[in-house]
């Protein structure tokens, strides 16, 4: 791959990523006039030949487990922990592990929806507890670009005037499930928040789009584009204003600067050909996730920037972050008397029509900053593998192991927890010094370790979940450990697929590498807008104010390139 086809075209704004930070980006820049190419790694997807929305479990080659179960068939497409050809690495210690996604709209085919704003405090942490550090804008910076976002994409929920979790521009959200109101009566008794859940679902007609049908699918992809993703919403937006070019199978490798050190190109394979090739603009917006976007600055290496591109801070791979996660279960023997009916809703299995945002924020903790909790449960479509651990808990066959499995079936509920981690100097990523991925680029490698206030956060999700579980006549199921390598059921690094960090704002150009503004400070024509430019990790799911983020710092790249400052 040593052919280099330089395109003579010069675009105004190249975007790197089709996910949630680049297609609003698309959208905002696009709209505003200016022409744009989009690379994207993966293929282009078509919803209705892609998702597999209304199949049924008999329909597919293996019931839609995967040949030895190891894959979900139902899934959107283009998306895997691991991916043939492109390998990470993990240093001695705990290990990281990467969801990644290859498809136009990348992650947002696949997220859960779960539409959360930060809270004022998210934005200055470091200003109340001393710890990690502040951002250098404020809620009320963000929070118009919160609401164009919510306005335009729609977010269903219900205002509650709760500190812990701003209020935005919302739908009606559905109506509770059963197992939900349950949950809800708990949290009554405990003086628990429980309220509707905040998700990026229509429950009515938006932008041309349909309402949700309640099929409970959402996790295979939605063909009505009731749910959002960047690739029904945000960039066919774009490509309606004609200014929008999109290529697809380009792996970027590497930002080229010119000698004055600005960014002139993207150097990028084509997966299809396999050949190298160049695309030219006047301005960059990285927005390919949080650590394929370090990975590309630490790979643009030059003799102007040695450590990788807007990297004079260090910062580039540090401050690594994920939602702190555990999760738990209870059985609940009234649900076995419940009539059968249809579970089905919004945002498929596992995610609520509720939710539990922060509620011990005025109280003091063993630990600092919080989490939430997203419950879920009842009877949604089976799939294989439901039913592998009933023969541990009944004895029999035939016809008596069949009524046990008709009547434990939907009894559980389960709740994920998911809060927030303060960075640490041992939980960062940076280039392997020796593997390379099919492209002969370097890949990533990954170092973590989950500190001493997660892990007290990890105790104190065990213990709320059995408080809600035993306060609604459940009895708890999930035993974890205070000890090994997971006490207390913490995720590993990355399972809750919120890394962030990597790449963050600040005023200081010696600890930041971007601006307020998520410009490089050492190339004024780059900017990464994903989450990589957070500060912090708030315990709130990231797509919204990723979303918010992009689309402020496009308006504000709009504004500097009419006035020439780039």
């Amino acid at each position: 791959m040593t052919y280099v086809n330089r395109s003579p075209m010069v675009y105004d704004v190249c975007i790197i990523g089709s996910g949630a930070a680049g297609g609003a980006a698309a959208k905002v820049l696009t709209e505003g006039g200016v022409s744009v190419v989009m690379l994207e790694a993966g293929p282009s997807l078509n919803p209705a030949k892609d998702f597999k929305q209304h199949i049924w479990p008999y329909e597919l080659p293996h019931r839609g487990a995967g040949v030895g179960g190891t894959a979900d068939e139902f899934m959107a497409p283009n998306g895997a922990w691991e991916i043939d050809g492109e390998p990470y690495t993990s240093a001695p210690g705990p290990k990281f592990h990467w969801f990644r996604s290859r498809i136009v709209g990348g992650r947002t085919n696949h997220w859960g929806r779960v539409a959360l704003r930060f809270a004022p405090i998210d934005f200055k942490p470091r200003s109340v507890d001393g710890m990690g550090d502040d951002w250098p804008i404020t809620y009320e910076e963000l929070a118009p670009y919160y609401d164009k976002v919510e306005s335009y994409i729609g977010v269903f929920g219900t205002k509650e005037n709760i500190s812990s979790s701003p209020d935005g521009v919302f739908l009606p959200p559905p109506k509770p499930r059963c197992t939900e109101t349950i949950l809800k009566k708990a949290c009554d008794k405990l003086n628990i928040f429980c309220i509707p859940a905040r998700m990026a679902i229509l429950t009515r007609p938006l932008n041309g789009r349909a309402p949700c049908h309640y099929c409970g699918q959402c996790t295979r992809g939605c063909i009505s584009a009731s749910n959002f993703s960047s690739s029904q919403v945000l960039i066919p937006s774009a490509l309606a204003t004609g200014r929008l070019t999109l290529i697809t199978n380009a792996m970027a490798r590497e930002i080229v600067v010119s000698k004055s050190g600005k960014a002139e190109a993207v150097s990028y394979i084509d997966r299809i050909t396999r050949t190298e090739k160049r695309v030219y603009a006047r301005g960059f917006v990285v927005a390919a996730s949080a650590c394929e976007s370090a990975r590309l600055l630490l790979n643009s290496r030059s003799p102007l920037f040695s450590e990788g591109l807007a990297n004079s801070s260090g910062a580039v791979g540090h401050n690594l972050m994920d939602s702190v996660g555990s999760f738990g279960s209870g059985h609940f023997p009234q649900l076995e008397r419940m009539p059968p009916h249809n579970h089905d809703g919004s945002g498929g299995n596992y995610l609520p029509h509720v939710y539990i945002p922060w509620w011990k924020f005025s109280r003091k903790n063993e630990f600092l900053r919080g989490y939430h909790i997203e419950p879920g449960g009842g009877r949604f479509m089976p799939v294989v593998g439901d039913f592998d651990h009933v023969c541990n808990r009944f004895e029999g066959y035939g016809s008596s192991l069949k009524q046990n499995c008709r009547r434990s079936y939907g009894t559980s509920i389960g709740m994920e927890a998911l809060g927030e981690m303060i960075p640490n100097e041992h939980t960062y990523c940076e280039l392997d010094p020796a593997e390379v991925d099919e492209w002969r680029i370097p890949v990533l490698r990954f170092h973590w370790r989950s500190g001493e206030n997660e892990i007290k956060m990890a105790k104190d999700m065990q213990e709320t979940f059995r408080a809600i579980v035993e306060a609604a006549g459940g009895t708890y199921t999930t035993h974890t450990s205070p000890g090994g390598a997971n006490p207390y059921g913490i995720y590993e690094g990355g399972t809750s697929i919120h890394e962030s960090g990597t790449v963050r704002m600040g005023d200081n150009p010696k600890n930041a590498a971007l601006n307020k503004y998520c410009q490089a400070h050492d190339v004024k024509n780059l900017f990464v807008t994903d989450a990589a430019a957070f500060v912090t990790c708030p315990d709130k799911n990231p797509t919204l104010s990723i979303l918010a983020l992009s689309w402020r710092a496009s308006e504000y790249l709009l504004e500097q390139a009419k006035k020439g400052n780039l």
